[in-house]
């Protein structure tokens, strides 16, 4: 106490006050050490009083104020080394950037020194393989990735032609060439490649065949009878099934992406909410509009796509005849058709050529025939078809189209208040399966083409190579995989103008070309015998009877008479198909226009009759 005391009455000197100073500055480690430095000050000062005591303190004062200075000599050292390691490390960095900029710049320069002689090895131009390149590559096994590449370079010449083509090549041998290793690369036949060939340009027949390497995406037809389309997606979100609507022109249609559980097995299938249906199918009953209460005819309906569609729009009513003329698909029809609810259509078996005979001429609002075909708009689903249709199978198919459209047009009635239509549709590609067969029933029957009400598609084929249609056959529609992602599809929807078996306006239009071809006839008439080859003409005397050899004589009494003519026979031009066309037109019109006039005067005097009789 009595040293506290002493303390607290002396005052405190300046070499204190900077001994306190140097300790703030100092690193205190703990507060003991600070208690045990204050007990030893206080024993100091109470041992010495007065001078010796300031001399200690003073002491102790310049000892710790040197040992900070010292210490930040320490740390200025400890500082300078450290500085000059981060020197040290930051000149290793610049070094191995350095390097690796070095290593960059040579790889950059190697790449492009190979890629310069890889160019000079390479010729710009390419050029036609010889006949010798394609003996010794017919005895090995096919180069793909060398017929890929040959493919690619002879499409980019024929695209730029003019500019790219090997000099003495012609654009045959370069079509030649592209459908031979189109033909190997692919898998097509001649016959099938050559038609493909013909229809597009080179791009787009690239987008087309590797389109038909591809599967079409799998999409659902909601059957409107029993359920909703919304209602429909929901469920089948809820079981895994990944879908979206297929798209604006379809109301009905949803488009299947991935799958946890099998789509064709699902309670909702079984019970006949949706049917498993290609997008291309919905064309053609859309074309036909078919309404309530009518009487359709489906032609070749299995496996019953098209017909619960056509039932489902007219919401079961009206009555569908639903023909199929193979026996075994018939129960896939039938089944189908209680899946999914249907109760007006009428199940038949018959060859569709015998129809008009069996269900009657004129008793149909509209009919719907899905002709049978060569199936090359469907490579996709039956890779069969690229090596096994050839070019009888397509004719013998269009013979087949022809028949049955001209019986479709028969059971049409013309007279039909809200019909009088044919829808007619293939999954072909084929213009002999498709246009031929639309411009012949032109021709042979009383009828003429209507809009599709289909908003896309392309248009067909007015003028293909040497054949020349109908100007109106721009109404029909074609479909391709590479442009609208569903299966190559043909529709064509005709309108019934009269029902006449025959065309009114055939007899004068066969005149029409006879009086356009009138320039001939002239020549063929003063020396009829020009026609017949002279073997076949000394056949004739050998074999013929009396009466010929006279009427030949007399014919060359005849000729002897007339003097020779030393003109040359003038060569005929015939006009433009689309003026032959459009002067029948004009005569159908009149024709329709003197039909109506003369029903409408037999009217009159019928009702004048009946006036008169009252």
């Amino acid at each position: 106490m009595v040293v506290k005391g002493k303390m607290l009455q002396k005052k405190p000197s300046r070499k204190e006050f900077l001994s306190v100073k140097s300790k703030k500055k100092t690193d205190i480690l703990s507060e003991s050490d600070m208690e045990d430095e204050e007990i030893e000050e206080q024993q100091s000062l109470d041992g010495d009083e007065g001078g010796n005591s300031g001399s200690d303190l003073s002491s102790d004062g310049d000892d710790t104020f040197a040992a900070d200075v010292l210490q930040g000599s320490d740390d200025e050292e400890k500082g300078s080394g450290s500085d000059s390691d981060l020197d040290s490390d930051d000149s290793d960095v610049e070094k191995k950037s350095r390097a690796i900029d070095d290593e960059k710049e040579r790889e950059e320069k190697e790449a492009l020194d190979e890629l310069q002689l890889n160019i000079q090895e390479q010729p710009d131009e390419f050029r036609l393989p010889t006949q010798e390149e394609l003996e010794e590559e017919a005895r090995g096994p096919p180069d793909l990735t060398g017929l890929k590449q040959r493919i690619k370079e002879v499409v980019r010449v024929l695209s730029n032609f003019s500019s790219l083509r090997q000099e003495g090549a012609t654009r045959k041998q370069y079509i030649e060439q592209l459908k031979m290793d189109l033909g190997s690369y692919y898998g097509y036949n001649e016959f099938l490649i050559s038609s493909l060939v013909e229809m597009f340009p080179p791009v787009e027949l690239m987008e087309l065949i590797e389109a038909f390497e591809k599967p079409r995406p799998i999409t659902l037809r909601t059957n409107t009878l029993k359920t909703r389309r919304r209602d429909l997606a929901g469920v089948l979100l809820n079981r895994g099934i990944n879908l979206d609507p297929l798209s604006k022109w379809s109301k009905v249609g949803l488009v299947v992406y991935d799958h946890q559980v099998p789509y064709g097995a699902t309670p909702e299938y079984m019970a006949g909410h949706y049917m498993v249906q290609s997008a291309s199918s919905f064309l053609p009953v859309m074309a036909l509009a078919p309404q309530e209460k009518e009487r359709i005819v489906d032609m070749a309906a299995s496996p019953g796509g098209k017909t619960t569609y056509i039932a489902a729009l007219m919401k079961n009513t009206g009555i569908i005849y639903a023909n199929e003329m193979k026996e075994q698909r018939l129960t896939k029809l039938t089944s189908n058709l209680q899946r999914l609810g249907v109760t007006n259509t009428v199940v038949c078996s018959y060859d569709g050529r015998e129809l008009p005979k069996v269900l009657g001429h004129n008793t149909a609002d509209r009919v719907l025939l899905d002709a049978p075909c060569s199936g090359t708009g469907v490579i996709s689903k039956d890779e069969s078809v690229k090596t096994s249709k050839n070019a009888v199978d397509v004719q013998n198919c269009s013979r087949l189209q022809k028949e049955l459209i001209l019986a479709a047009i028969d059971m049409v009635d013309a007279n039909s208040k809200s019909g009088g239509y044919v829808v007619y549709s293939t999954c072909s590609m084929m213009v002999i399966e498709n246009e031929d067969v639309i411009d012949y029933a032109l021709k042979k029957r009383d009828v003429k083409l209507v809009p599709c009400g289909l908003d896309f598609g392309r248009p067909g084929f007015v003028r293909f190579r040497e054949r020349r249609f109908h100007p109106s056959l721009e109404k029909t529609r074609r479909f391709y995989p590479h442009v609208h992602n569903m299966d190559g599809f043909f529709v064509a929807k005709l309108k019934k103008m009269s029902n006449s078996k025959g065309v009114p306006a055939a007899a004068s239009e066969v005149e029409e070309v006879v009086e356009e071809g009138s320039e001939i006839e002239p020549s063929t008439t003063e020396n009829p015998e020009a026609e017949i080859p002279k073997p076949q003409r000394k056949e004739m005397s050998k074999k013929g009877n009396k009466s010929s050899t006279t009427n030949n004589a007399s014919l060359k009494r005849k000729n002897e008479q007339k003097p020779a003519t030393t003109e040359k026979r003038k060569k005929f031009k015939p006009l433009p198909r689309e003026e032959i066309s459009k002067a029948r037109e004009e005569k159908r019109q009149a024709l329709r226009e003197a039909k109506k006039k003369a029903t409408t005067k037999e009217t009159k005097s019928a009702s004048k009759k009946t006036r008169s009789g009252a």
